[in-house]
């Protein structure tokens, strides 16, 4: 149905809390970056408006920290612009200071704690390759 997926990769050893704040920051990063991939606004029966939603399902894997520097490894190689969340944004509290404190890392000292991408699926596959099914 969809030439291409959206996977998004969790470090495995985070707190629940943080798992959906990391997903959260992450998805928002592929809408940002794909706006097409949202539809149509939802309405019920009552005649309430809510909030369009992806119209491509995402897949959420998890991975230890050796295979998640991995995936972020292969996908800067195959110049697939993905969603970063470093450990460190966990102690700031804005978009400004997010953005401030990343760019002190780069790809070999940046302790990523979840990555989004969306790609042709072939390319997804492989780039996430070692990720299991998040549970």
């Amino acid at each position: 149905m969809f030439d291409t997926k959206i996977a998004i990769v969790l470090r495995n050893n985070l707190a629940s809390w943080q798992k959906l704040n990391v997903t959260a920051f992450l998805v928002s990063g592929i809408v940002g970056q794909y706006p097409d991939v949202i539809g149509e606004a939802y309405r019920d029966n009552a005649g309430n408006l809510y909030n369009p939603l992806s119209i491509q399902p995402m897949i959420v894997l998890s991975a230890d920290d050796e295979t998640i520097a991995a995936i972020h490894r292969r996908s800067l190689e195959r110049r697939i612009t993905s969603s970063i969340f470093i450990e460190e944004m966990f102690a700031t509290g804005h978009d400004v200071a997010n953005r401030e404190v990343f760019g002190k890392f780069g790809p070999e000292d940046a302790r990523v704690v979840g990555i989004a991408l969306r790609a042709e699926k072939k390319i997804v596959d492989k780039i996430t390759k070692g990720a299991t099914m998040h549970t």
